[in-house]
């Protein structure tokens, strides 16, 4: 099925007018807050909670790099950082603004900490405009630091995964492609905050383009991907008003659980692979077995009932704190492994 088109101002004005939102007010034209404070409201837009995945994709790439090499550049790593910070904020804002414009955010009645949008436009706390804006300023940002990477390490490599960043996040929801919309966007996720940035984090610090990231990398971007899916369950209704393909929309709930518990198994499989054949990848494999209790949690409250409630996000904190602190296990692991290494040699 073909996304929905997006609607216009009288069509928003409309659903206003038949209570069919659950946010009232118009949306903010700006004119009524100070410069200083719109500022401060756009630098808020992107919720800190989005903007770990990027972040924990370069942390864990620049480890394992320090690990095999024993070097560690802190400058890429810094510049490499940044970047996909700016580049996750600007694609969660310009979200906001094609979730405003296709009238998903206005529609979604059950929102939370981490679903349905800042909100940020349904509020009337920026205009639509401002929100796009700021959107683009942080892609081109995120884009210029990039550009930097790439003239400090000539890589055409790192060209590539950059170019790859930049469009994903912009057409994630954005015209022609609608990513989100037409696909199960969790291969999606899975690529670009799972294996492009550990690949591109990882060759920052070794200058090497090799099979040994492809483990762990994909371990991160099974947990992204299980973030991904687990906040899509509280918007399935919006997300089924304006034809956003989920997976949730596509299969329900039931199944939908069942690929969430899959992807938890799946994790193991590959932490005992890294160990089993990778003497560089063993500590990495091993420090992530200590999140088993947090898997059994997130296995636990990841149910029907649990997800079927208004308003309930516990399995969303779950989902997001495991993914964050198994990447922290994984790199202090690889960070080990470098340092016993650097002591044997």
């Amino acid at each position: 099925m073909k996304p929905q088109k997006y609607l216009d101002d009288m069509q928003i004005q409309n659903m206003k007018n038949e209570d069919q939102i659950s946010d009232s007010g118009k949306a903010a034209s700006g004119k009524d807050q100070k410069p200083f404070r719109r500022a401060l409201v756009l630098l808020c837009t992107p919720q800190p909670q989005f903007l770990l995945p990027g972040s924990a994709a370069v942390v864990l790439g620049s480890a394992l790099g320090f690990g095999v090499s024993g070097n560690f550049d802190h400058v890429l790593a810094l510049l490499a950082l940044v970047s996909i910070v700016f580049l996750n904020a600007g694609s969660n804002m310009i979200n906001d603004y094609y979730d405003h414009l296709s009238g998903n955010d206005w529609i979604n009645k059950n929102t939370t900490t981490f679903s349905g949008g800042s909100r940020y436009i349904q509020k009337g706390i920026v205009s639509p405009v401002a929100m796009l804006a700021a959107g683009l300023i942080c892609l081109a940002i995120g884009s210029c630091l990039g550009i930097a990477i790439v003239a400090l390490t000539k890589s055409w490599f790192i060209l590539i995964l950059g170019l790859a960043g930049v469009l994903g996040g912009f057409f994630w929801t954005a015209r022609p492609l609608q990513i989100c919309y037409r696909f199960i966007g969790e291969p999606f996720i899975f690529l670009l905050f799972g294996l492009l940035p550990v690949y591109g984090a990882y060759y920052l610090q070794t200058r090497s383009i090799d099979i040994l990231p492809l483990l762990p990398a994909s371990l991160l971007g099974v947990l992204i991907s299980m973030v991904l899916l687990i906040n899509t369950f509280a918007d399935s209704k919006a997300d089924a008003s304006v034809n956003k393909r989920t997976l949730v929309v596509r299969y329900g709930f039931e199944k939908s659980i069942l690929v969430y518990r899959t992807f938890i198994v799946i994790t193991y499989l590959i932490a005992a692979a890294m160990m089993l054949f990778s003497r560089e990848l063993f500590w990495g494999g091993l420090f992530y077995f200590f999140t088993l209790p947090i898997a059994a949690a997130a296995f636990k409250f990841a149910n029907v009932k649990n997800l079927s409630k208004r308003g309930y996000c516990l399995p969303n904190k779950i989902t997001i704190f495991y993914h964050s602190f198994s990447s922290i296990l994984m790199s202090a692991g690889f960070i080990y492994y470098g340092f016993t290494a650097a002591c044997v040699n």
